[in-house]
């Protein structure tokens, strides 16, 4: 059975140790000097180190000789995660009193220390104080704010860093070498950039990639680790800046039937838009580009990461504009609806209109019937398309998922007065005609509007396939017809 590249490339003294360099030097300084302490707590990302250290500084500091397979009885090793109970540290309480063997020092390497009961760090904490003066302990963990206070105040920190990745590359580019793999250095750094600064994944990675064959490139890896190609990204992004919703799901399709996951897509898409925002040329907005990636964070914990991450960028490449209505003389400018004007203008027009009639009918003979007819007020089920934006500002607001949802809809309105909202996707007409997302948008109307109107969703295939408006298009070109109508002109601005 062959090793393991990670095991067989492990670092044998410190200064073998790539990329944490301000810790291997202090305690080579510390070491010459003679100046070894009692305790050591080591703590940073997995696979940066921290064992490997913990094993040479046990071997150094008693001035022994170090392999891979060395073992001694004076240096032990427990794992935390296994020997946590009070029980396991009483033990080695009642141990760490017994003289070295042979050695200088007894060292206890004590591995993800984390794990550790409180009433076992309880029992430990004693021994921290005051151990006796062959004893060296050496903890090591990846969770460092899981510790108490008093356990970290009895130790010398020392704090690992994440290796950076041109330091991570020339060691794989190393280590391909002397095991004549042929890998391109384009695989190299896509391979350090997943390892996330850990060498030991980078070096199980390259190990991996190395059982493909004889000549490993960009593509392997790439396929290797689930990567979408550049090429789909670059789509992606492409169809965020031309708002091409249909492009978007169609490279969705085509990379899910090709086995990738959301949150990989997910995650080289934002890789890519951070580059985007030092560009020279940027194709898509700072705040659009934030906007985007706020969202993208969330997609791996999402409960349905696909759905998810398909109504993020549909929201994101679908514009919304508020519509306010240009005065067209001798026309009353229209104002805009709010909480405390609910009724639209028209309404108020007629109301102008009563009391100019009130005012010249006769004071002693009343006419009841007429004065009913006249002062009938417009039917509260016609919705006012110019509050279209206002109410996905209040959704937004109160609730992002409806609204996300909502804005995909063009908004027009119905024969009866009722408002339509047709969908692209049957997915989002689905969803918005669930009941709960239903009852929410039709209270926001209310709320806003005074109005209890009629919602119909409808789904419209075809709107795929057309371009999508532009800002000052996003509101429906019928609800600029029938405002119209109604004033005499309107004008579509950006908000």
């Amino acid at each position: 059975m062959g090793q393991a590249l990670y095991r067989k490339y492990r670092s044998k003294s410190l200064s073998e140790i790539v990329g944490q360099e301000h810790i291997t030097s202090t305690l080579g300084k510390a070491i010459k000097s003679g100046r070894i302490s009692h305790a050591y707590l080591f703590t940073g990302p997995r696979g940066v180190g921290k064992t490997s250290i913990a094993r040479i500084l046990a071997h150094e500091i008693n001035e022994l000789p170090y392999t891979d397979e060395s073992a001694h009885l004076d240096i032990i090793e427990i794992d935390a995660a296994s020997n946590r109970r009070i029980d396991e540290i009483r033990e080695l309480r009642e141990k760490v009193y017994v003289a070295p063997s042979s050695a200088k020092y007894k060292v206890y390497i004590i591995d993800e220390v984390h794990m550790l009961t409180r009433e076992a760090f309880n029992a430990l904490l004693k021994t921290l104080e005051e151990p006796p003066a062959h004893v060296v302990f050496i903890l090591a963990t990846t969770d460092a704010h899981k510790l108490p206070d008093t356990i970290i105040s009895r130790t010398q920190r020392f704090a690992f860093r994440p290796v950076e990745k041109a330091k991570v590359v020339e060691h794989l580019k190393h280590i391909a070498q002397k095991e004549k793999i042929k890998i391109s250095d384009e695989a190299l750094e896509l391979l350090a950039e997943h390892g996330e600064g850990s060498f030991r994944d980078s070096i199980s990675l390259l190990d991996q990639a190395s059982n493909h064959g004889k000549s490993i490139g960009i593509i392997e890896v790439r396929s290797l680790l689930g990567i979408p190609s550049a090429e789909s990204i670059e789509q992606i992004i492409n169809a965020l800046e031309t708002a091409n919703t249909a492009l978007i799901m169609q490279v969705l399709v085509g990379l899910y039937d090709q086995g990738f996951q959301a949150a990989g897509i997910a995650k080289q898409l934002a890789l890519k838009l951070r580059q985007e925002i030092g560009a020279a040329q940027q194709r898509l907005s700072p705040q659009h580009i934030l906007d985007i990636l706020a969202k993208l964070i969330e997609v791996p914990a999402s409960h349905d990461p696909e759905r998810y991450l398909e109504i993020v960028l549909l929201a994101q490449s679908t514009p919304v504009a508020t519509m306010v209505a240009q005065p067209a003389p001798p026309v009353t400018t229209i104002t805009p609806v709010t909480k405390a004007e609910p009724k639209v203008v028209e309404n108020a027009k007629k109301k102008e209109l009563i009391a100019e009639d009130n005012t010249q009918a006769s004071a002693d003979e009343p006419e009841p019937a007429h004065e009913t007819t006249t002062e009938q007020p417009i039917a509260t089920g016609t919705f006012d398309l110019t509050a279209w934006p206002e109410v996905l500002a209040a959704l937004k607001k109160k609730h992002n998922t409806v609204y996300s949802i909502a804005r995909m809809g063009q908004p027009s309105l119905g024969s009866d007065g009722q408002l339509v909202l047709a969908f692209a996707f049957a997915f989002h007409q689905k969803r918005v005609n669930e009941a709960k997302n239903r009852k929410m948008l039709l209270d926001t109307i209310q709320e806003l509007t005074g109005q209890t109107i009629h919602l119909e969703c409808t789904f419209d295939k075809e709107l795929a396939q057309r371009p999508v408006p532009s800002p000052s298009q996003a509101v429906a070109e019928p609800a600029l017809n029938t405002i119209s109508n109604i004033f005499g002109g309107g004008e579509l601005l950006e908000s």
